[in-house]
Protein backbone atom coordinates (compact mmCIF):
# COMPACT_ATOMS: atom_id res chain seq x y z
CA UNK A 1 0.00 0.00 0.00
CA UNK A 2 1.17 3.78 -0.94
CA UNK A 3 1.26 6.42 1.50
CA UNK A 4 -0.51 9.35 0.67
CA UNK A 5 2.72 11.05 -0.07
CA UNK A 6 3.61 8.53 -2.43
CA UNK A 7 0.11 8.51 -4.23
CA UNK A 8 -0.08 12.17 -4.44
CA UNK A 9 3.66 11.99 -6.11
CA UNK A 10 2.21 9.54 -8.59
CA UNK A 11 -0.20 11.25 -9.99
CA UNK A 12 2.27 14.88 -9.69
CA UNK A 13 4.51 12.53 -12.25
CA UNK A 14 1.75 11.77 -15.11
CA UNK A 15 1.65 13.24 -18.39
CA UNK A 16 -1.84 15.54 -17.28
CA UNK A 17 -3.87 17.26 -19.81
CA UNK A 18 -4.30 21.06 -19.14
CA UNK A 19 -7.74 20.15 -17.38
CA UNK A 20 -9.26 17.47 -15.73
CA UNK A 21 -12.46 17.26 -14.13
CA UNK A 22 -13.15 14.80 -11.78
CA UNK A 23 -16.55 14.24 -9.48
CA UNK A 24 -17.35 12.50 -6.19
CA UNK A 25 -20.75 11.78 -5.56
CA UNK A 26 -20.20 11.26 -1.64
CA UNK A 27 -20.44 13.70 1.37
CA UNK A 28 -18.38 11.60 3.54
CA UNK A 29 -15.64 11.62 0.28
CA UNK A 30 -15.99 15.46 0.40
CA UNK A 31 -15.37 15.98 3.52
CA UNK A 32 -12.58 13.79 3.24
CA UNK A 33 -11.27 16.07 0.19
CA UNK A 34 -11.76 18.88 2.28
CA UNK A 35 -10.25 18.75 5.52
CA UNK A 36 -7.36 17.18 4.56
CA UNK A 37 -6.95 20.13 1.51
CA UNK A 38 -6.71 17.55 -1.01
CA UNK A 39 -7.65 20.39 -3.52
CA UNK A 40 -4.91 22.52 -2.45
CA UNK A 41 -2.29 19.43 -2.84
CA UNK A 42 -3.10 18.43 -6.13
CA UNK A 43 -1.60 19.49 -9.65
CA UNK A 44 -3.50 22.62 -10.59
CA UNK A 45 -5.06 20.89 -13.68
CA UNK A 46 -6.99 18.79 -11.25
CA UNK A 47 -10.91 20.35 -10.49
CA UNK A 48 -12.36 18.25 -7.88
CA UNK A 49 -16.01 18.54 -7.86
CA UNK A 50 -18.58 17.79 -5.68
CA UNK A 51 -21.69 16.08 -7.08
CA UNK A 52 -25.26 14.64 -5.73
CA UNK A 53 -23.87 13.17 -2.25
CA UNK A 54 -26.33 14.42 0.15
CA UNK A 55 -29.37 13.42 0.50
CA UNK A 56 -30.48 15.70 3.35
CA UNK A 57 -30.13 18.45 0.31
CA UNK A 58 -32.25 16.70 -2.28
CA UNK A 59 -35.14 15.68 0.27
CA UNK A 60 -38.36 16.88 -1.32
CA UNK A 61 -38.74 20.31 -0.55
CA UNK A 62 -42.70 18.67 -0.37
CA UNK A 63 -42.03 16.06 2.19
CA UNK A 64 -39.96 18.38 4.93
CA UNK A 65 -43.46 20.87 4.78
CA UNK A 66 -45.75 17.29 5.00
CA UNK A 67 -43.87 16.34 7.68
CA UNK A 68 -43.90 20.07 9.47
CA UNK A 69 -47.47 20.13 9.17
CA UNK A 70 -48.09 16.93 10.53
CA UNK A 71 -45.68 17.60 13.33
CA UNK A 72 -48.26 20.99 14.12
CA UNK A 73 -51.69 19.59 13.06
CA UNK A 74 -51.76 16.07 14.12
CA UNK A 75 -51.44 14.50 17.75
CA UNK A 76 -48.33 12.97 16.83
CA UNK A 77 -44.55 12.41 17.73
CA UNK A 78 -42.04 13.10 15.13
CA UNK A 79 -38.87 11.68 14.67
CA UNK A 80 -36.11 12.11 12.20
CA UNK A 81 -31.94 11.87 11.92
CA UNK A 82 -31.03 15.33 13.18
CA UNK A 83 -29.92 17.37 9.73
CA UNK A 84 -33.82 17.31 8.85
CA UNK A 85 -34.85 19.09 12.23
CA UNK A 86 -33.13 22.48 10.27
CA UNK A 87 -33.78 22.09 7.06
CA UNK A 88 -36.14 25.45 5.48
CA UNK A 89 -39.49 24.99 3.21
CA UNK A 90 -40.45 27.62 1.05
CA UNK A 91 -43.00 29.58 3.17
CA UNK A 92 -43.04 33.28 4.65
CA UNK A 93 -40.82 34.32 7.01
CA UNK A 94 -42.98 34.50 9.79
CA UNK A 95 -44.39 31.08 9.10
CA UNK A 96 -42.96 27.82 10.45
CA UNK A 97 -40.48 26.96 8.03
CA UNK A 98 -38.39 23.83 9.91
CA UNK A 99 -39.23 20.80 11.97
CA UNK A 100 -36.90 22.88 14.59
CA UNK A 101 -39.18 25.71 14.67
CA UNK A 102 -42.42 23.44 14.86
CA UNK A 103 -40.79 21.80 17.51
CA UNK A 104 -40.02 25.23 19.74
CA UNK A 105 -43.68 25.86 18.44
CA UNK A 106 -44.76 22.97 20.71
CA UNK A 107 -44.98 20.22 18.21
CA UNK A 108 -43.40 16.91 19.94
CA UNK A 109 -40.56 16.99 17.90
CA UNK A 110 -37.74 13.98 18.56
CA UNK A 111 -33.77 13.57 16.34
CA UNK A 112 -32.77 9.97 16.59
CA UNK A 113 -29.77 8.46 15.23
CA UNK A 114 -31.19 5.00 14.02
CA UNK A 115 -34.18 3.82 13.07
CA UNK A 116 -34.30 1.60 16.30
CA UNK A 117 -34.36 4.91 18.81
CA UNK A 118 -38.02 5.35 16.59
CA UNK A 119 -38.69 1.52 17.05
CA UNK A 120 -38.03 2.27 20.92
CA UNK A 121 -39.72 5.07 21.05
CA UNK A 122 -43.13 3.95 19.40
CA UNK A 123 -42.64 0.88 21.41
CA UNK A 124 -42.22 2.98 24.77
CA UNK A 125 -45.62 4.87 23.89
CA UNK A 126 -48.19 2.78 22.81
CA UNK A 127 -50.76 4.92 22.62
CA UNK A 128 -49.17 7.43 20.46
CA UNK A 129 -48.84 7.59 16.81
CA UNK A 130 -44.80 7.72 15.61
CA UNK A 131 -44.31 8.82 12.53
CA UNK A 132 -40.64 8.55 11.43
CA UNK A 133 -39.27 10.62 8.73
CA UNK A 134 -36.63 9.08 6.97
CA UNK A 135 -34.07 10.50 4.45
CA UNK A 136 -31.49 8.99 3.15
CA UNK A 137 -29.31 7.51 0.61
CA UNK A 138 -29.05 3.78 -0.38
CA UNK A 139 -26.91 3.19 3.24
CA UNK A 140 -29.57 4.90 5.70
CA UNK A 141 -32.49 3.38 4.06
CA UNK A 142 -30.78 -0.46 4.01
CA UNK A 143 -31.11 -0.30 8.45
CA UNK A 144 -34.59 1.15 7.65
CA UNK A 145 -35.45 -1.55 5.53
CA UNK A 146 -34.09 -4.17 8.21
CA UNK A 147 -35.92 -2.42 10.87
CA UNK A 148 -39.13 -2.94 8.54
CA UNK A 149 -38.41 -6.82 8.24
CA UNK A 150 -37.80 -7.39 12.10
CA UNK A 151 -41.47 -6.30 12.89
CA UNK A 152 -42.34 -2.50 13.87
CA UNK A 153 -44.81 -1.81 16.67
CA UNK A 154 -48.54 -0.85 14.96
CA UNK A 155 -48.36 2.74 16.02
CA UNK A 156 -44.92 3.77 13.59
CA UNK A 157 -45.27 4.81 10.53
CA UNK A 158 -42.82 6.06 7.89
CA UNK A 159 -42.58 9.18 5.67
CA UNK A 160 -39.96 7.83 3.90
CA UNK A 161 -37.87 10.05 1.51
CA UNK A 162 -35.24 7.47 0.31
CA UNK A 163 -33.33 8.05 -2.77
CA UNK A 164 -30.52 6.14 -4.85
CA UNK A 165 -27.20 7.27 -6.10
CA UNK A 166 -26.32 6.00 -9.31
CA UNK A 167 -29.58 7.63 -11.25
CA UNK A 168 -28.76 11.32 -10.76
CA UNK A 169 -25.50 9.97 -12.20
CA UNK A 170 -27.00 8.96 -14.92
CA UNK A 171 -29.16 12.09 -15.52
CA UNK A 172 -25.78 13.91 -15.62
CA UNK A 173 -24.44 11.76 -18.22
CA UNK A 174 -27.02 11.88 -20.36
CA UNK A 175 -27.37 15.68 -20.83
CA UNK A 176 -25.81 17.49 -23.13
CA UNK A 177 -23.08 19.17 -20.53
CA UNK A 178 -22.36 16.33 -17.86
CA UNK A 179 -19.36 18.46 -16.24
CA UNK A 180 -16.87 16.01 -15.56
CA UNK A 181 -14.25 13.94 -17.08
CA UNK A 182 -13.99 11.04 -14.40
CA UNK A 183 -16.06 9.66 -11.46
CA UNK A 184 -15.09 8.78 -7.87
CA UNK A 185 -17.40 6.31 -6.74
CA UNK A 186 -19.04 6.06 -3.18
CA UNK A 187 -17.82 3.87 -0.81
CA UNK A 188 -20.60 3.01 1.52
CA UNK A 189 -23.41 2.92 -1.29
CA UNK A 190 -20.91 0.66 -2.71
CA UNK A 191 -20.80 -1.73 -0.37
CA UNK A 192 -24.71 -2.26 0.18
CA UNK A 193 -25.34 -2.24 -3.74
CA UNK A 194 -22.46 -3.49 -5.01
CA UNK A 195 -19.50 -2.20 -7.30
CA UNK A 196 -21.32 -3.22 -10.29
CA UNK A 197 -23.74 -0.47 -9.68
CA UNK A 198 -21.65 1.82 -11.53
CA UNK A 199 -20.46 -0.18 -14.14
CA UNK A 200 -22.88 2.08 -16.91
CA UNK A 201 -20.26 5.17 -15.96
CA UNK A 202 -18.33 3.03 -18.07
CA UNK A 203 -19.97 0.62 -20.12
CA UNK A 204 -22.72 3.12 -21.58
CA UNK A 205 -20.42 6.36 -21.29
CA UNK A 206 -16.85 5.00 -21.39
CA UNK A 207 -16.05 7.43 -18.33
CA UNK A 208 -13.11 6.20 -16.20
CA UNK A 209 -14.50 5.44 -13.01
CA UNK A 210 -13.37 4.60 -9.51
CA UNK A 211 -14.82 3.61 -6.22
CA UNK A 212 -13.20 4.62 -3.16
CA UNK A 213 -12.87 4.88 0.48
CA UNK A 214 -12.80 7.59 2.69
CA UNK A 215 -9.12 7.75 3.74
CA UNK A 216 -6.76 10.38 2.14
CA UNK A 217 -4.84 7.46 0.52
CA UNK A 218 -7.77 5.90 -0.98
CA UNK A 219 -9.29 9.11 -1.92
CA UNK A 220 -5.78 9.48 -3.65
CA UNK A 221 -5.44 6.00 -5.02
CA UNK A 222 -8.63 6.74 -6.91
CA UNK A 223 -7.52 9.87 -8.16
CA UNK A 224 -4.94 8.40 -9.57
CA UNK A 225 -6.27 5.18 -10.73
CA UNK A 226 -9.22 7.04 -13.26
CA UNK A 227 -6.57 10.04 -14.36
CA UNK A 228 -4.22 6.87 -16.14
CA UNK A 229 -7.46 5.76 -17.07
CA UNK A 230 -8.09 8.83 -18.94
CA UNK A 231 -4.38 9.29 -20.19
CA UNK A 232 -4.58 5.71 -21.46
CA UNK A 233 -7.94 5.84 -22.96
CA UNK A 234 -8.84 2.70 -21.17
CA UNK A 235 -11.85 3.21 -19.09
CA UNK A 236 -12.99 0.76 -16.79
CA UNK A 237 -14.62 0.07 -13.07
CA UNK A 238 -11.46 0.16 -10.68
CA UNK A 239 -12.75 -0.82 -6.96
CA UNK A 240 -10.01 1.26 -4.24
CA UNK A 241 -11.78 0.13 -1.29
CA UNK A 242 -11.69 -3.45 -1.90
CA UNK A 243 -11.25 -3.70 2.31
CA UNK A 244 -15.11 -3.51 2.95
CA UNK A 245 -16.72 -3.14 -1.29
CA UNK A 246 -17.23 -6.68 -2.20
CA UNK A 247 -18.69 -8.42 -5.27
CA UNK A 248 -22.22 -7.78 -5.66
CA UNK A 249 -22.41 -5.85 -2.09
CA UNK A 250 -23.90 -7.03 0.42
CA UNK A 251 -26.41 -9.74 -0.64
CA UNK A 252 -28.97 -9.52 3.17
CA UNK A 253 -28.95 -5.96 2.85
CA UNK A 254 -30.45 -5.97 -0.67
CA UNK A 255 -32.80 -8.52 0.05
CA UNK A 256 -34.34 -6.19 2.52
CA UNK A 257 -35.02 -3.43 0.51
CA UNK A 258 -36.35 -5.38 -2.25
CA UNK A 259 -38.68 -7.21 0.30
CA UNK A 260 -40.09 -3.97 2.08
CA UNK A 261 -39.61 -1.29 -0.80
CA UNK A 262 -40.62 -0.46 -4.05
CA UNK A 263 -38.19 1.47 -6.89
CA UNK A 264 -40.45 4.72 -7.90
CA UNK A 265 -39.77 7.90 -9.68
CA UNK A 266 -38.86 10.55 -6.94
CA UNK A 267 -38.52 14.54 -7.29
CA UNK A 268 -35.28 15.65 -6.06
CA UNK A 269 -35.26 19.09 -4.66
CA UNK A 270 -34.65 22.18 -7.02
CA UNK A 271 -33.58 19.66 -9.72
CA UNK A 272 -37.27 17.56 -10.43
CA UNK A 273 -38.26 14.25 -11.16
CA UNK A 274 -35.57 11.58 -11.50
CA UNK A 275 -36.85 7.95 -12.67
CA UNK A 276 -36.59 5.19 -10.66
CA UNK A 277 -34.66 7.07 -8.00
CA UNK A 278 -36.61 6.89 -5.21
CA UNK A 279 -37.66 3.72 -2.37
CA UNK A 280 -41.61 3.90 -1.34
CA UNK A 281 -42.91 1.30 1.44
CA UNK A 282 -44.35 -1.87 -0.99
CA UNK A 283 -48.03 -2.52 -0.63
CA UNK A 284 -47.28 -5.63 2.50
CA UNK A 285 -46.32 -2.75 4.38
CA UNK A 286 -48.86 -0.02 3.00
CA UNK A 287 -50.28 0.17 6.90
CA UNK A 288 -47.14 1.97 7.85
CA UNK A 289 -47.37 4.48 4.76
CA UNK A 290 -48.09 8.01 6.20
CA UNK A 291 -49.12 9.08 3.08
CA UNK A 292 -51.90 6.57 2.68
CA UNK A 293 -52.79 7.52 6.80
CA UNK A 294 -52.56 11.05 6.76
CA UNK A 295 -54.36 13.82 5.06
CA UNK A 296 -51.52 15.00 2.19
CA UNK A 297 -50.48 18.64 3.49
CA UNK A 298 -47.79 18.80 1.00
CA UNK A 299 -50.29 18.73 -2.08
CA UNK A 300 -51.78 22.36 -0.68
CA UNK A 301 -51.29 24.81 -3.74
CA UNK A 302 -48.16 26.82 -2.49
CA UNK A 303 -46.05 28.95 -4.77
CA UNK A 304 -42.00 27.52 -5.43
CA UNK A 305 -42.83 24.14 -4.00
CA UNK A 306 -40.19 21.83 -4.52
CA UNK A 307 -38.09 24.48 -5.30
CA UNK A 308 -34.60 25.63 -3.50
CA UNK A 309 -35.55 28.65 -1.12
CA UNK A 310 -35.20 32.57 -3.36
CA UNK A 311 -31.24 33.06 -3.92
CA UNK A 312 -30.11 29.53 -3.16
CA UNK A 313 -28.25 27.31 -5.78
CA UNK A 314 -28.12 24.41 -3.97
CA UNK A 315 -29.34 22.99 -6.96
CA UNK A 316 -26.57 23.69 -9.16
CA UNK A 317 -23.87 23.00 -6.22
CA UNK A 318 -25.64 19.04 -6.26
CA UNK A 319 -25.62 18.95 -9.71
CA UNK A 320 -21.95 20.11 -9.49
CA UNK A 321 -22.61 23.15 -11.91
CA UNK A 322 -20.85 25.48 -9.48
CA UNK A 323 -19.00 25.59 -6.66
CA UNK A 324 -20.56 26.21 -2.91
CA UNK A 325 -18.38 29.56 -3.81
CA UNK A 326 -20.13 30.91 -6.56
CA UNK A 327 -23.84 30.42 -4.71
CA UNK A 328 -24.83 34.07 -4.73
CA UNK A 329 -25.66 33.59 -0.85
CA UNK A 330 -22.42 31.53 0.71
CA UNK A 331 -21.76 32.79 3.64
CA UNK A 332 -24.03 36.36 3.13
CA UNK A 333 -27.04 35.30 4.53
CA UNK A 334 -26.23 31.66 4.26
CA UNK A 335 -24.52 30.10 7.25
CA UNK A 336 -24.35 27.03 9.01
CA UNK A 337 -25.48 29.46 12.29
CA UNK A 338 -28.41 30.00 10.04
CA UNK A 339 -29.05 28.20 6.91
CA UNK A 340 -31.04 29.16 3.85
CA UNK A 341 -30.72 26.41 1.81
CA UNK A 342 -29.98 22.70 2.75
CA UNK A 343 -26.76 22.51 1.43
CA UNK A 344 -25.34 24.69 4.39
CA UNK A 345 -27.49 22.40 6.64
CA UNK A 346 -26.14 18.82 6.53
CA UNK A 347 -22.63 17.77 6.97
CA UNK A 348 -22.63 15.80 3.71
CA UNK A 349 -23.40 19.43 2.38
CA UNK A 350 -21.13 20.88 -0.01
CA UNK A 351 -21.43 24.22 1.62
CA UNK A 352 -21.66 23.38 5.05
CA UNK A 353 -18.32 20.98 4.67
CA UNK A 354 -16.52 23.84 2.10
CA UNK A 355 -17.21 26.62 5.17
CA UNK A 356 -16.03 24.68 7.65
CA UNK A 357 -12.87 24.12 5.99
CA UNK A 358 -12.51 27.45 6.38
CA UNK A 359 -13.34 28.42 2.41
CA UNK A 360 -14.49 32.39 2.25
CA UNK A 361 -15.30 33.51 -1.07
CA UNK A 362 -12.99 36.54 0.08
CA UNK A 363 -10.29 34.14 0.64
CA UNK A 364 -10.54 32.97 -3.20
CA UNK A 365 -11.14 36.56 -4.59
CA UNK A 366 -7.62 37.38 -3.02
CA UNK A 367 -6.21 33.82 -4.33
CA UNK A 368 -7.65 35.05 -7.73
CA UNK A 369 -5.81 38.73 -7.39
CA UNK A 370 -2.31 36.83 -5.62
Amino acid sequence: MHTAQEWLQKICDLPLPNKVRLMNVCGGHERSISMAGLRKALPSQIDLIPGPGCPVCVCPEQDIYQAIQMALQEDIVLVSFGDMLRVPVNVAKKDIRTLEQAKAAGADVRPVASPQEAVKIARAEPHKTVVFFAAGFETTIAPVAGMIAEGIPANLLLLLSGRLTWPAVSMLLESEQPGFDALIAPGHVSTVMGPEEWSFVVDKHHIPAAIAGFTTESLLAATYSVLRQLIEQRPFLDNCYSQLVRPQGNPVAKRLIQATMDVVDAPWRGIGVIPASGFELNQRYAEHNVRLRFPDFAKQARENAGQMPPGCDCAKVVLGKITPLECRIYGSPCTPRNPVGPCMVSDEGACRIWWSSGLRKESAEIAEVS
